[in-house]
């Protein structure tokens, strides 16, 4: 038996608040499990925090016409007798849910099962993951303010989106001493999500020779993205994934280019870094980093481009980094100045009040 299961996966910023909460709950003396994916992102975070992990088939939801839609069902329902078998033998008494695809089978046995089910949104505009969960829960909290319109009254509750605190303990000195870089020059640093963006990595060498006469720049490239041919230069330096590393990195940048996942333009808001976002385009996404970034532009706390913009001019890149460090000194006042009060203590309370 335990106390709490959390589910999310499928990205980084599906699992990494989750993440954010473990830890103190179990200093508080509550037992916790985790219920994901196998061979997974999740898995490999979870597993990695010494949590015991669940595995359960997943299935793709999808918007759009696509064979693989037919044969994901079956691996939904599997998964689904999966995670009722699970929530069985567990016997949990609260399901907390960050979304993604493998969250709904864990939701919806939860709810067969009688046990109460708080799910969490990132985005402004909830994922189909989280639409089809809402009906089972009993709370969902949210992080962005617009968000409010898309849920009902009696469920929703603004918590904002708990941090990893080890971002918040970042060294800028082990972070240049990891890259190679003196301290000279401005530092940027380039993160495309936790699976990296081939978009943004072609956009960025595109342009290196002339970055780097003025910038050093850390490039977070993703998996399989490392390009050998660039590993001699002295002001670039490149990583697949960095996870520990990744709060000395962010001490050192002076600024962060970054898609605009939630979690991750959040991380970016508690640690006040000026940057530039670069949202996913409709067609990759849903649309949902673009109005991520529009709100944290209208908040003053970013700067944002659009893909296709920097694909028709790639030297439109320069002018949004010249740009975005004209305005670093505002952007960072203005993160500053936002009260940052801790989303964690508000989520755990909730869950706290809901177990007990």
């Amino acid at each position: 038996m335990v106390d709490i299961v959390f589910t999310g996966g499928g990205t980084a910023g599906h699992v990494t608040p989750n993440l954010a909460l473990i830890p103190y709950l179990i200093a508080d003396g509550y037992s916790v499990a985790y219920i994901g994916q196998a061979h997974s992102i999740e898995q490999t975070l979870v597993e990695k925090e010494n949590i015991a992990f669940q595995t359960i088939a997943a299935g793709k939801l999808r918007r759009y016409f696509d064979m693989k839609n037919f044969t994901d069902l079956f691996r939904i329902a599997l998964g689904l007798c999966q995670a009722f078998l699970h929530l069985l033998k567990l016997k949990p008494k609260l399901v907390f849910s960050k979304g993604g695809f493998v969250s709904c089978p864990v939701v919806w046995a939860a709810w067969l099962l009688r046990i109460p089910v708080i799910i969490h949104e990132s985005d402004i505009s909830p994922g189909l993951a989280n639409k089809l969960s809402l009906p089972f829960c009993k709370k969902v909290c949210f992080s962005f303010p617009e968000t409010e319109k898309y849920l009902p009254a009696n469920k929703r509750i603004l918590t904002g989106l708990p941090i990893r605190d080890l971002l918040k303990n970042g060294n800028a000195e082990k972070g240049k001493a990891l890259c190679q870089f003196d301290g000279n020059k401005p530092i940027i640093v380039l993160i495309g999500g936790s699976q990296g963006s081939k978009a943004l990595n072609a956009l960025l060498r595109k342009q290196l020779s002339t970055l780097i006469k003025d910038y050093d720049i850390c490039h977070l490239c993703g998996a399989g993205e490392v390009d050998k041919n660039l590993e001699a230069l002295e002001a670039y330096r490149q990583f697949e994934y960095l996870n520990e590393e990744l709060a000395d990195v962010f001490a050192m940048a002076d600024l962060v280019i970054s898609r605009a996942g939630a979690t991750s333009i959040f991380e970016l808001l508690s640690l006040s870094k000026p940057n530039l976002l670069i949202p996913l385009p409709i067609g990759a996404s849903r649309g949902d980093q673009i109005l991520n970034a529009a709100s944290f532009v209208k908040q003053g706390f970013s700067l944002s481009v659009e893909e296709k913009h920097l694909s028709e001019d790639a030297s439109q890149l320069i002018r949004m980094i010249h740009e975005s460090f004209a305005h670093a000194e505002e952007m960072k006042s203005r993160m500053d100045h936002f009260n940052k009060e801790d989303a964690k203590l508000r989520i755990l309370s909730l869950i706290k009040e809901s177990i007990n």
